[in-house]
């Protein structure tokens, strides 16, 4: 049997300050985003920050210089996370209706768990440019790459949609983003709308998709619409 060699104990000790610390940093981006989603950006202060953690405050400046930087963090990994939506790596590509839904879902998951913070991003993006262009890369790179595979579609003889792929992916992304900030806890009305919604996606595209029956449960208002 192969001898296996132990690792020192200095370098045991620091591999687990190493583990420590990515965890500390994760707790601090989550507590960060779930407090500038809730008080904004202006009313939050690093102290709300570490009281949310629960770390101490020199701890917090161990990995961010101010609220401005753990801000951007903040921020960077929400645009990622609207980048990554339409990266489906368990899905058939050549498959376009079982895309559309996994998309949809997708799409509607990042929208509704960022929908506090969306408006607290949009209003800073006012005033700081490092913030103004991560928020143009939120709502724009979505629509992007729907276009993008729009045309793909139409040039395989697909797709066969009423406007033009730049036109049915701002519509489309419109869609996702009006029902996302208002999708339902639910889980069987969370898929109901997830359905319909890539009914609507499909038809939009010109591609015959399922028939969906029913009706969902968000968004709810009066007479249905919401100001």
């Amino acid at each position: 049997m192969k001898e296996i060699t132990p690792i020192p104990a200095s370098e045991a000790s620091r591999l687990t300050r190493t583990d420590k610390g990515h965890e500390t940093r994760k707790q601090l981006l989550s507590a960060a985003a779930r407090v500038f989603a809730q008080l904004g950006f202006a009313d939050t202060t690093v102290n709300h920050i570490t009281k949310e953690a629960k770390v101490s405050r020199p701890a917090f400046y161990l990995y961010f210089a101010s609220k401005q930087e753990v801000f951007a963090e903040v921020v960077a990994l929400v645009r990622d996370e609207f980048i990554a939506v339409h990266e489906n790596p368990d899905v058939d590509e050549s498959d376009p209706v079982a895309l559309a839904s996994a998309a949809s879902r997708a799409f509607l998951v990042v929208r509704a768990a960022n929908h506090g913070l969306l408006s607290v991003i949009e209003h800073q993006a006012i005033y700081d440019v490092q913030i103004a262009e991560m928020w143009a890369e939120i709502q724009l790179r979505p629509m992007r790459r729907v276009a993008r595979y729009v045309r793909r579609l139409s040039a395989e003889g697909v797709a066969h949609p009423p406007a033009s792929p730049d036109v049915v992916a701002r519509a489309v992304v419109g869609i996702f983003t009006q029902f996302g900030a208002h999708a339902p806890e639910d889980p069987q009305d969370f898929d109901d709308l997830v359905k319909q919604l890539t009914a609507i996606f499909l038809r939009l595209l010109g591609i015959p998709g399922p028939q969906v029956s029913g009706q969902s449960n968000a968004p709810r208002g009066d007479g249905g619409t919401h100001d």
